[in-house]
C-alpha cells in the first residue's frame, strides 16, 4: 500500500493542504480563505478559531480527493512569529497576535537588554515580545508560582495541538523567535529572567520528528487512520525552501515577491540580527537568510502586473542601464544594508518607461548580489546555484540580468508551495 503525507500551510490570508505519495508526487491538494486580519490599538490579530475552521476545511477536502486509509503523516507550517496564548487543552486565552504586528516595543526593549546579540527573538515583531506583552495582559503569575496551565504557542504549533490532543510542543524553526537557541538545542538560561518564561512550550522537537499519534477523535472525525503520525513543523517560509528541492550546502533560494527574501544552506550558523540575519536548523545543516525590504511592491508602485510584462519585452538585458538604482518604496532598509534612514534611488528617471523598469531591475538584481556578499563575508558559503520562487520569478529578462549580476546560474523552482514543502517533512518519517 502507497502511503500518503499531508501537509497544511497556514498563512496570512488563507490555507492551504497538500497531499504526496512516496514518490513525494502530488496526489490531492486545497486551499481555502481566511478571514482578514484586525488592526486594533496598533496591534494586528486574528481569530484561532478562525484558524481551526480553515484548517478543517482544507483537510477534508483534502482527504476527499486521495484514500484517507492511507494517509501515514501530517505536518503543519505557520506564519513566523504568530502567537497565541491557550490553556493546557488548548482553548484561546487570546487572539493570535500576527507576524507582522510591531506593536510591543516596550517588551522588545525589555528583551534587548538581556538577550544575546545574537538571538532570534529581538524586535517587536518577534513572538517573544507578544508572549510577553500577552502574559502581562492576562495578569498571570510570576513563573515561580505554581500554575503551570497556560502555554505560548506558535501558529502551527497550535493546529497540530488540534491534530495531536495535546498543547506542550513547538519545533525549533517556529520556537526561535520565542528565544530557543538552535545551537544548544534548548531555551537558554536568560529567558528565565522574564515572566513569560513558564509559559514557554516545554517541548521543541526537530522539523520532521513525529511529536506523537493524531489524536482518535480527531482521526475518527475526519476517518482517519488511529495511527496517523503528527510530525512537527516548521515555518512557511522554511516549508516553502524545502518544497523547492535545494538540500546541498551553497544552494540558495532567493524569493521575488514584495520584497526580496533570501536563504541560503550553510554547514554552520550565520547569526547578525544588526543585518537580520539568522539561521534555523535544517537536518544536519543551516539554512541561513535574511530579506531586503526592496523588491516587487517598488515595480507595482509605477506599473502594473500587465506593464511589467509589456515593457519587459523591450530590455535588452545584454546593454546595462548604467543607472545606479537602490530601489524601495519607503526610505529604510533591513539587509544587506541595515540603514533605518536609506534612502530609495530611483532618479534619474529616463523618458523609456522600459529603460526605467531596467534600471530598477539592475537595481535589485545588484542588491541580490550585495546580499550574497554580506552572508558570504559573515561566513556563509558564497551559493554555487539560485533557485527563484515569487511572482518576479516568472519574468525571464529579470532572470537574465540577475544570472548576469550575480555571475550564479539561476532557474526557477518546479515547486515552491509551503503546504508541499511541509508534505515532504511529513514524509521524512
Amino acid at each position: 500500500m502507497t502511503a500518503i503525507f499531508i501537509g497544511i500551510d497556514l498563512g496570512t490570508s488563507g490555507c492551504r493542504a497538500c497531499a504526496i505519495d512516496e514518490q513525494a508526487n502530488i496526489v490531492g491538494r486545497s486551499d481555502k480563505p481566511l478571514p482578514a486580519s484586525i488592526s486594533r490599538n496598533n496591534h494586528i490579530t486574528q481569530k484561532p478559531d478562525d484558524w481551526w475552521q480553515v484548517c478543517q476545511a482544507v483537510l477534508a477536502d483534502t482527504l476527499n480527493k486521495i484514500d484517507r486509509n492511507k494517509v501515514q503523516a501530517i505536518a503543519v507550517d505557520g506564519t513566523s512569529g504568530t502567537i497565541l496564548l491557550c490553556d493546557e487543552n488548548g482553548k484561546p486565552l487570546t487572539d493570535g497576535y500576527m507576524y507582522n504586528d510591531n506593536a510591543c516595543q516596550h517588551e522588545a526593549a525589555l528583551i534587548k537588554k538581556i538577550a544575546p546579540k545574537n538571538s532570534g527573538a529581538h524586535g517587536a515583531s518577534a513572538g517573544l515580545a507578544k508572549c510577553l506583552f500577552l502574559k502581562d495582559q492576562l495578569r498571570l503569575p510570576h513563573l515561580k508560582s505554581k500554575q503551570n496551565n497556560v502555554v505560548c504557542l506558535n501558529q502551527a504549533d497550535w493546529i497540530a495541538g488540534k491534530l495531536l490532543g495535546s498543547f506542550d510542543k513547538s519545533d525549533e524553526n517556529n520556537a526561535l523567535k520565542l528565544g530557543y537557541d538552535p545551537v544548544e538545542q534548548q531555551w537558554p538560561e536568560w529567558l528565565k529572567q522574564l515572566t513569560c518564561y513558564s509559559v514557554l512550550p516545554k517541548h521543541v522537537l526537530q522539523p520532521g520528528d513525529i511529536s506523537g499519534n493524531i489524536n482518535q477523535r480527531i482521526a475518527d472525525e475526519f476517518m482517519l487512520p488511529h495511527d496517523t503520525k503528527i510530525v512537527a513543523g516548521t515555518t512557511d517560509s522554511i516549508a516553502a525552501f524545502i518544497a523547492t528541492g535545494c538540500e546541498t550546502t551553497g544552494e540558495a533560494v532567493t524569493s521575488l515577491g514584495s520584497t526580496l527574501a533570501i536563504k541560503l544552506i550553510s554547514d554552520k550558523p550565520v547569526f547578525a540580527p544588526e543585518y537580520g540575519v539568522y539561521s534555523h536548523r535544517l537536518g544536519n545543516k543551516w539554512l541561513v537568510g535574511g530579506a531586503s525590504n526592496t523588491g516587487g511592491a517598488v515595480l507595482r508602485k509605477f506599473f502594473s502586473a500587465d506593464q511589467i510584462t509589456g515593457l519587459s519585452h523591450n530590455i535588452n538585458p545584454e546593454k546595462s542601464t548604467g543607472l545606479d538604482y537602490y530601489p524601495l518604496t519607503t526610505p529604510g532598509e533591513r539587509f544587506p544594508i541595515n540603514d533605518p534612514n536609506k534612502q530609495p534611488v530611483l532618479s534619474p528617471r529616463p523618458k523609456d518607461d522600459s529603460l526605467f523598469l531596467q534600471a530598477m531591475l539592475e537595481g535589485i538584481a545588484r542588491i541580490e548580489k550585495m546580499a550574497f556578499d554580506k552572508l558570504a563575508e559573515l561566513g556563509a558559503p558564497y551559493p554555487s546555484r539560485i533557485i527563484t520562487m515569487g511572482g518576479g520569478s516568472q519574468n525571464e529578462i529579470w532572470r537574465i540580468i540577475r544570472e548576469k549580476t550575480c555571475k550564479i546560474p539561476i532557474s526557477n523552482a518546479r515547486i515552491s508551495e509551503a503546504a508541499y514543502g511541509t508534505a515532504c517533512l511529513a514524509r521524512l518519517k
